[in-house]
């Protein structure tokens, strides 16, 4: 099976699981964090209503601060189907969401290096990530016109800009999925391993000799 039909038939099994709407090409969005205000979560916050008018679900696996757990618990609540919340750490349920989700959040205030990203790549899941530390250097950014990133990503702490970014993943996801397709082989073929890195520092041991 193609790329595309198996995410497809993980959407669906994880969208059964969790008694969401079925709908294999609905954008899912992804967060697998801790629920602090380091992971960007105060972000989250201020835009969720104006995410919500979009045609996106949202699946929130995590801990953390009761105010944020309590706001997630409160939409799923509200806006049954649409958004997920599981306010629990479930390594299973975790890796069904990487297999399941399209895009994974990370707006993180700071992040020394980041592992979500990563797994996420790997999953043709597309991060959607704050420039900074882990992130910045290990997500690339989309480029329309050169056709090239791995994901999306916005630079200042600021929700609106969040928001504009995600949205502009949702259009790219909805109207131009062949992009969308190659971007998501780019990440998965991205190499992260120590392998790839240590042929870097030799390089630049090499450029210093």
């Amino acid at each position: 099976t193609s790329f595309e039909e198996g995410k497809k038939a993980c959407k669906l099994a994880l969208q059964r699981e969790l008694g969401m709407p079925e709908d294999p090409d609905v954008m899912m969005l992804a967060m697998i964090t801790r629920l602090t205000d380091q992971k960007g979560l105060d972000l989250v916050e201020w835009v969720l209503e104006r995410l919500l008018t979009s045609r996106v679900q949202l699946v929130i696996i995590g801990t953390g601060d009761p105010r944020y757990e309590n706001l997630f618990r409160h939409y799923e609540w509200t806006r049954k189907g649409q958004v997920s919340a599981n306010i629990l750490f479930n390594e299973t349920r975790a890796h069904r969401l990487y297999a399941a989700a399209d895009a994974m959040l990370m707006p993180s205030r700071f992040e020394p290096c980041g592992l979500t990203q990563l797994i996420s790549l790997r999953y043709g899941t597309v991060p959607i990530v704050r420039e900074t530390g882990g992130l910045r250097d290990t997500v690339q950014p989309y480029n329309w016109y050169e056709q090239s990133g791995t994901g999306f990503s916005f630079a200042n702490y600021n929700a609106d800009e969040m928001l504009q970014t995600i949205f502009y993943a949702e259009q790219v996801f909805y109207d131009n999925p062949e992009a969308w397709k190659s971007m998501v082989k780019r990440g998965m073929t991205t190499d992260f391993s120590w392998n790839a890195s240590a042929k870097k520092y030799e390089a630049l041991y090499d450029s210093l000799g």
